[in-house]
């Protein structure tokens, strides 16, 4: 298989090297308050069957991915959930079994196989706490410092979490985008190489494995999947991995992606609606998907549009009542974010074929943000000293 670097925006093709990020010509034209332009795709060239190695698929050789077990991770069949939706072809992705309990763990794995591949020993990144701690360890695992800028309302346990794995944390005083403008900076000063979400394009290769991995355990593309949404990166990646495979002749199809956005930080939405991205205050329950300015939004709108998806929109409320809906009924305890997908299928299930397969993709561990899972649960008001009290 041979890859090399695309832009999605002007076309033009590119050797992958590690100094390489963006398209340096459509870079020139970005703008402030604006998605990232000239976003590189990696392109891939060869042939391959429904019996594919995932390492086959991907531009890093395996002997340069860290010891750590990325990916495999659970596809659920909840009975109880099929039953009272009346879908009994309805799967969960549980990707909270990643190593750091994340779904940037694919992003992080290809980002520092990558790096070791390039002689690269410092890798630096904003995160709203996920793809941080997720850096942090698999960065830990590979024997690579890692240096995170997190806005100052990080969960405290994603925080821990990095700071376990031994990375450098700096708190900002603003939010995500905040924290993503101070890591380029630091980048640019310190050097190393950037995990920014898609400014390094190993990021949305890396996120396309979510979707090789469904194939295989599927034996198909799904009819439906359900995502949540904030920066763009995942729901570009998701798209990617199946326009490779229906690229190889292995699928013959893409699967309709729903994006789900929190009516708080809805960007995206917005600029399917509106035909412009306009930058606006950010504010969710579900801090995975909080930003102001979607890094990866030109590229994962085209794709959406392209591939005829479609992005809807769910409140607070709705997010906590999924989250305790999937734990209670399915026994999966999955983060806000994760729960935003559960919450949009159930927003739109009437309008689906009842027989179509569905996925929804829980994106992270509860365990991850339990102050707003407190939101969604009555906690004891006091201690019993005897059974009678009950």
């Amino acid at each position: 298989m041979k890859f090399d670097y695309i832009c999605s925006e002007c076309g033009r093709v590119y050797d992958i090297k590690a100094d390489l990020m963006v398209c340096p010509v459509c870079a020139e034209k970005q703008e402030a308050d604006q998605p990232l332009a000239g976003v590189l795709e990696v392109r891939l060239t060869g042939k391959a069957d429904s019996s594919f190695d995932l390492f086959e698929l991907l531009p890093v050789e395996k002997e340069y991915f860290p010891p750590s077990p990325v990916g495999n991770t659970p596809l659920w069949e909840p009975e109880n959930l099929r039953n009272r939706t009346g879908f009994p072809n309805l799967f969960i992705k549980d990707d909270g079994a990643n190593p750091t309990s994340s779904f940037k763990d694919r992003a992080s794995w290809l980002v520092s196989a990558f790096a070791k591949k390039n002689g690269i020993d410092n890798i630096v990144l904003a995160s709203t706490g996920n793809a941080g701690s997720s850096m942090a360890g698999i960065g830990a695992a590979a024997g690579q410092r890692i240096t995170i800028f997190l806005p100052e309302t990080a969960p405290p346990a994603k925080i821990i979490q990095a700071l376990q794995y031994g990375a450098d944390v700096y708190k900002v005083a603003g939010n995500y985008d905040l924290a993503y403008d101070f890591s380029m900076a630091y980048s640019r000063k310190a050097g190393g190489m950037n995990r920014n979400t898609a400014y390094n394009p190993m990021t949305i290769e890396g996120k396309k494995t979510v979707s090789l991995e469904l194939f295989k355990q599927m034996g198909k593309a799904p009819d439906y999947l359900f995502v949540s949404v904030g920066d763009g990166c995942i729901i570009g990646g998701i798209y990617k991995g199946f326009e490779d495979l229906k690229k190889l002749g292995i699928i013959d199809r893409i699967p309709v992606i729903f994006g789900v956005q929190a009516e708080g930080s809805d960007a995206l939405y917005r600029a399917d609606r509106d035909g412009r991205f306009t930058n606006l205050p950010t504010a969710t329950v579900a801090d995975s998907i909080c930003v102001d300015v979607p890094r990866n939004g030109v590229y994962a709108l085209n794709k959406v549009r392209s591939n005829k998806g479609r992005f809807i929109r769910v409140s607070d409320n709705q997010i906590i009542a999924a989250q305790a809906d999937l734990s209670a009924s399915a026994g999966l305890f999955t983060e806000p974010a994760g729960a935003t997908a559960w919450a949009g299928f159930l927003q739109v299930a009437g309008e689906l074929d009842k027989d179509a397969s569905v996925v929804i993709l829980a994106t992270g561990n509860g365990l991850k943000d339990t102050a707003t899972a407190l939101k969604g649960i009555r906690m004891p008001e006091h201690s019993i000293s005897s059974i009678d009290e009950i």
